[in-house]
């Protein structure tokens, strides 16, 4: 009902994370450098998507969308770079409605790797497309933090407005693995982690400290210095540790 590996958690990784660069390219605030910065490191992830599951069980559903994330990622890629010249808030410069080509094919692979879990497949659609998002939005955030070292004048709202996403998606992520079977089995001891029942305990502190951390983040974020912003990117280092402790420990556990 569950699965953990690597094609379909890099698949997820590189799917959240683009449609969440569509999230903040749409503004059309951010350099452009930031959009290149974003699609090389998710285009590289699919591309793992894609070769681990070559390697190590192939599900064509799958594997085949994450070959077509990486082919989508890198076309928006070559086409913000035909379009550097213009500035990102002028007419002629790069559509972001192109960056959201490649997480609508993601999304497919993701459904491929949900129907090769087995199980209630509402359920593992359920984790597996929210879980991307869930793993995207704080991805994109922290760096989209570090971005304002080379943009230090960009305004606040784009990196609160991932924040908040983060926020509003961690509910969902959290309760999606509590039931159905889920983590509220293994506290009940009906399901084994192994270890006498402490990852179980590890996943809810992860479910607590990353809600925490999200709350501190928007507080830093409306300090008025600079130094809040990069305040803020080291509390997002610890949202991803803790976010993906979230998804990963409870794969894991139920796999």
């Amino acid at each position: 009902m569950i699965s953990l590996d690597a094609s379909s958690v890099l698949l997820q990784w590189a799917t959240g994370g683009l449609l969440f660069l569509w999230v903040t390219t749409r503004h059309r605030m951010v350099g452009t450098g930031y959009g290149w910065l974003l699609r090389v490191v998710y285009l590289v992830l699919a591309l793992g998507a894609f070769g681990f599951g070559a390697a190590f069980g192939f599900t064509p559903l799958r594997d085949l969308a994450a070959l077509g994330v990486a082919l989508a990622a890198g076309f928006a890629l070559v086409m913000s770079i035909v379009r550097r010249g213009v500035r990102v808030d002028a007419d002629g410069g790069f559509d972001p409605r192109l960056d959201l080509i490649a997480p609508a094919i993601g999304v497919v692979g993701l459904v491929g790797a949900a129907i090769d879990a087995g199980g209630p497949l509402w359920l593992s659609m359920a984790r597996m497309l929210v879980g991307a998002a869930f793993i995207g939005a704080v991805s994109d955030a922290m760096l989209l933090g570090h971005w304002y070292l080379v943009q230090p004048g960009l305004g606040r709202s784009p990196l609160g407005e991932l924040v908040k996403w983060t926020g509003l998606i961690w509910l969902p992520e959290a309760l999606l693995f509590l039931f159905g079977p889920g983590m509220v089995s293994v506290w009940s001891g009906a399901i084994d982690d192994h270890y006498n029942g402490m990852l179980g305990w590890f996943w809810g502190a992860c479910v607590v400290t990353t809600i925490g951390l999200v709350a501190a983040t928007l507080a830093a974020l409306k300090e008025p210095h600079y130094s809040a912003v990069m305040a803020a990117t080291g509390l997002l280092y610890l949202a991803i540790l803790t976010g993906f402790g979230m998804d990963l420990v409870a794969r894991a556990i139920l796999a």
